[in-house]
């Protein structure tokens, strides 16, 4: 399935992260906190300025972004999930 994220909004998957720690420690499943790192997927058109002209995203498809850990909404498709993020929710790009 295609899907174009609306206006300021961004299609993003979290990357996962490492179940062991530096110190060759395992991390069970139970104890992992869901990560903050994500590669986009799919980006909107962008924002409306006052004028009404279309002010373009920042991030584009490919991109490895850091965001807030609880923002965003969690969609299912084709069986794995995103999230959409709206561009002002994210707080870096990754190099």
């Amino acid at each position: 399935m295609k899907i174009r994220p609306l206006h300021d909004r961004i299609l993003v998957k979290r990357l996962e992260e490492e179940t062991k720690t530096s110190g060759g420690i395992f991390i069970p499943d139970s104890a992992k906190e869901k990560p903050i790192q994500a590669k986009v997927i799919a980006v909107g058109s962008g924002k409306r300025d006052k004028d009404g002209k279309i002010i373009a995203l920042e991030v584009k498809a490919g991109d490895k972004v850091l965001f807030s850990k609880y923002s965003g909404a969690e969609v299912k498709i084709d069986g794995d999930e995103h999230l959409i993020l709206r561009e002002d929710d994210l707080l870096a790009v990754l190099d």
